[in-house]
């Protein structure tokens, strides 16, 4: 059961390898994964036969199907006796058979032996008169993500063979590059009849001819303006303005003189998520954003830590905090995630000898500090059964509270509208209610409703002193009305 396989390399007859030439000639049975090769049809004048899988492509409708069957027949047909297997290029270079055949190998299931070919990438390289040292990627035009695009390298994109293939491969790099950016079309290269063509991105699946022997260059940028989209970009920016001759301010920033703006800036995300405004919301989380690489930059001035290590952390969190998604684990709903997740927390924490509530203080936000104490506490079974229990406290709380109010003093008032707020948070906290969220919601929507008032007794050339209690209260029920509609 041997499979031997070889490349038919890049081009044409005069650039076959002679020992692959040779293999080929003495072969008794040879499989090629397409005809569609310009060495095939001269080889096959010389009276050499060829089985093709080319009718395999038609059988399915996406390549993987395609490359199993392919695989299975070969290995099937070496239980009869030494087959030749020829593939275009290099069979160790973007060649996806061979590397199913080289699994099949490793189950035992063939012997297989890989022998010569020359890559298509010496030739692009010739042709384009790049050098791979300066950084090059080699990408499936049918599988990449544009995730996967340095575009600080010279990327390669192969297996674009037809105008729809060549639509998919526009579409996914125009979501990081501009419209009009030059893209160079290399078809047969190395061959007598190689053409490089250079067009704009936008017209890279319309005027160029595409077939098997086709490459896409994409150039890498030269600009950071151009690669905008890009995140080396962005930390390459915020290390030039923390840099020596950098801005100022942001060389100044520390990690405590920064953390009313983080806050700042996600309060303003939240404002634009109730106002589902999708514009707002790419604004803000870019503001937040540039808080994390701030951050991150000064760890790294500072040498403490960088942003790979905050990744890694945050990376691995994910992965073992969701067993149910990266590993065995089965899970009924969201109730039993929660509770996974506080489980893996604690065996993480190990034994905590200090409180359970340490680490939980917020100072920018008392509601949220309160949500936190709670919550722990909660996770111990410190906690009502119900929200039934947390809203009985509360009215008892507030009885207390306007017992105060009749005969106490201004400390026991206090101490009492605490606790009034505190029993509130807790009901927020069964009824899944950020308390935090929520007054920043209610500040925003009186905010809102009071400009509208302010705006109609501007409009009427009066001060607030000419108007009533009710008359204002009118112009605030108007507002409220505008908003329903």
């Amino acid at each position: 059961m041997q499979i031997t396989i070889v490349g038919l390399g890049s081009s044409d007859y005069e650039q076959l390898p002679m020992g692959v030439y040779k293999k080929l000639k003495e072969a008794k049975k040879v499989f090629v994964r397409t005809m569609d090769h310009p060495v095939l049809a001269e080889l096959q004048k010389e009276g050499l036969r060829f089985e093709s899988f080319d009718e395999v492509y038609e059988k399915h409708d996406a390549f993987q199907p395609v490359y199993e069957e392919i695989v299975e027949r070969l290995v099937e047909a070496a239980k009869d006796g030494q087959v030749v297997y020829a593939v275009p290029g290099h069979p160790l270079v973007a060649e996806q058979t061979v590397q199913m055949l080289i699994e099949a190998e490793k189950q035992g299931k063939v012997q297989i032996s890989i022998e010569g070919g020359q890559s298509f990438l010496d030739a692009i390289f010739t042709a384009l008169k790049i050098d791979p040292i300066e950084g090059f990627q080699l990408l499936d035009g049918t599988s990449f993500s544009i995730h996967d695009v340095n575009m600080r390298c010279h990327v390669l994109i192969a297996q674009v063979y037809d105008q729809f293939s060549a639509s998919e491969v526009k579409l996914k790099l125009m979501e990081k590059y501009r419209d009009d950016y030059p893209v160079t079309v290399i078809t047969g290269a190395g061959s007598s009849n190689e053409q490089l063509q250079t067009v704009p991105l936008y017209e890279l699946d319309q005027t160029v001819e595409l077939n098997n022997l086709t490459t896409v260059y994409v150039p890498p940028v030269k600009s950071d303006l151009d690669a905008l989209k890009d995140w080396t970009t962005f930390r390459r920016i915020i290390a030039t303005l923390r840099g020596p001759n950098g801005c100022p301010w942001d060389r100044k920033q520390t990690h405590e003189s920064l953390k009313k703006y983080l806050i700042e800036e996600v309060h303003e995300f939240l404002a634009a998520v109730d106002e589902k405004d999708d514009f707002g919301m790419v604004e803000e989380l870019g503001d937040i954003l540039l808080q994390v690489f701030l951050h991150a930059q000064i760890g790294e001035d500072e040498g403490y830590f960088n942003l790979e290590e905050v990744l890694e952390s945050i990376s691995g969190k994910m992965i073992r905090r969701h067993p149910h998604v990266f590993g065995d684990i089965s899970v009924k709903d969201a109730d039993e995630v929660v509770l996974n997740w506080e489980e893996i927390k604690k065996k993480e924490k190990g034994k905590q000898e200090e409180s359970l509530l340490k680490g939980e203080y917020r100072p920018g936000s008392s509601l949220q500090t309160s949500y936190n104490y709670q919550k722990k506490a909660a996770s111990v079974g410190f906690d009502w059964p119900d929200a039934a229990g947390a809203i009985k406290k509360f009215e008892e709380e507030w009885q207390e509270f306007r017992n105060e109010l009749e005969k106490g003093t201004n400390d026991t008032i206090l101490d009492e509208f605490g606790d009034v707020l505190f029993t509130l948070v807790n009901i927020a906290r069964f009824y899944k209610i950020s308390p935090e969220e929520a007054m920043i919601h209610a500040n925003e929507k009186f905010a809102k409703r009071f400009r509208f008032v302010e705006e109609q007794v501007r409009k009427s050339g009066k001060s607030f002193e000419d108007f009533t209690l009710e008359q204002l209260d009118e112009f605030w029920n108007e507002a409220k009305q505008l908003e329903k509609e």
